[in-house]
């Protein structure tokens, strides 16, 4: 049972004036771009689907490296301003027409950390030249600008921050401390792609229809759309093929979106989805084995305190050992590990997006801090654990009882 759809699945850089880019691993973009990393074309740090064996996850890994792939995630644009800046103009959008409680409505957030003491109590949550004086302090997760000296946003790019990263709104709804690997089911991509002026109605409709949390990462190579939720990127350490379909491990899917989504300068191959993308330089593929690093240091957070009833929980673990431990295995949680993939049919989902990818099925997605990310399935079509145990108790046939639901929700809740 809940198995391939449930989504279970410090450094910072101060800049006065000039934000150096920095990156991406997010699911992004759609008309010139759309997805999340993937793996370079044989480059350095790449892991090729279908490659002999997954990378040692276990092994003991640098700090310093781990150290730099924070830097990565949080603000390397790969060079992707040439799609946010020269081709969609968001820059422009964005210095006129999009002020702080704006920004904050669609998703995006702050940080904090990088925020002057006092600083919201002196200034106009609804001027765009708040938003402006925000970015030159790069205080806005997963936003990359360089401002100049009139305060005009000359570049604007996009990293990975933007779509898996959060705040604990310790200031207020959207402004506090960074979460780094929290999906940011807030943010509405495809309201912030459709401000493009150079965008046609029938495309701005598409990205107006996804919603908060979604993003097709296809969309741009087939145009067709079914919109996934933006995933966690914690917890992954022990998991081989981070995508819901399984073309490949990590950074197979962090090259793919840093090229094909984000709009990196960066070199990606799949002859099974006849993408074959090379630039020169290539800006993306020797940044990998530091993003992944980072990935892999990041531990999926634990339940709140008191939010678990533990003998309810113990209770329904037996009934997951009984039910649904056949593919959510051991420390992984998923049977994907062993190579196994299930076409939609198994488990009663929607097969749409399986049918545009190279697998034609989905992977078991690892249950990893359930009680953080709803909704589930990776369409999101399940609001909440109640609706995700009682989708595989009829599509399965589980002849669970109430009692047992209820325990069995309870146990999803302290993963």
């Amino acid at each position: 049972m809940m198995n391939h759809c449930t989504i279970a699945s410090t450094h910072r850089l101060r800049a006065t004036g000039h934000v150096a880019p920095l990156m991406l691993v997010a699911m992004l973009l759609g008309a010139a771009v759309s997805g999340c990393g993937a793996a370079g074309s044989g480059g350095a740090g790449s892991e090729r689907a279908g490659a002999a064996g997954a990378p040692a996850t276990d092994a003991p890994t640098s700090p310093v490296l781990v150290a730099e792939g924070q830097r990565v995630f949080r603000f390397e644009t790969f060079g992707d301003e040439q799609v946010w800046t020269d081709t969609l103009h968001l820059n422009d959008v964005v210095e006129k027409n999009v002020d702080p409680t704006t920004a904050l409505k669609i998703g995006l957030k702050v940080d904090a950390d990088a925020l002057p003491a006092g600083i919201l109590e002196k200034v106009d949550l609804k001027s765009p030249a708040t938003t402006v004086a925000l970015l030159k302090m790069n205080a806005i997760v997963g936003l990359q600008a360089t401002v100049d000296a009139d305060n005009h946003i000359t570049r604007l790019g996009v990293t990975c921050a933007l779509c898996h990263s959060n705040v604990d709104n310790s200031v207020m709804p959207g402004i506090g401390r960074r979460q780094d690997g929290w999906p940011n089911r807030d943010l509405n991509v495809g309201a912030i792609i459709a401000l493009s002026p150079v965008l046609s109605a029938d495309k701005k409709a598409v990205y107006a229809s996804w919603g908060p949390g979604k993003y097709d990462p296809r969309y741009n190579q087939d145009g067709k759309n079914t919109p996934l939720l933006l995933p966690p990127a914690y917890g992954l350490a022990q998991v081989k093929n981070e995508t819901y379909t399984a073309e490949g491990p990590i950074s197979y899917w962090n090259a793919y979106v840093a090229v094909t989504q984000m709009g990196g300068q960066g070199n990606f191959a799949d002859p099974r989805l006849g993408i074959d993308i090379k630039h020169s330089p290539d800006m993306v593929t020797a940044k990998l084995p530091a993003l992944r690093a980072y990935q892999h240091s990041l531990p999926a957070p634990p339940p709140p305190p008191g939010s678990v009833d533990a003998a309810i929980a113990a209770r329904g673990r037996t009934v997951f050992d009984r039910t649904c431990a056949s593919c959510h295995l051991g420390g992984s949680g998923t049977d994907n590990n062993n190579g196994t993939l299930h076409p939609p049919a198994d488990t009663g989902v929607d097969g749409a997006y399986a049918a545009r990818t190279a697998n034609k099925a989905y992977r078991t997605t690892p249950l990893r801090a359930l009680w953080q990310h709803a909704p589930y399935f990776h369409d999101g079509s399940a609001a909440t654990l109640p609706d995700v145990v009682a989708h595989y108790n009829r599509v399965r046939n589980l002849g669970l009882t109430t009692e047992q639901l209820r325990d069995l929700v309870e146990y999803l809740k302290s993963l």
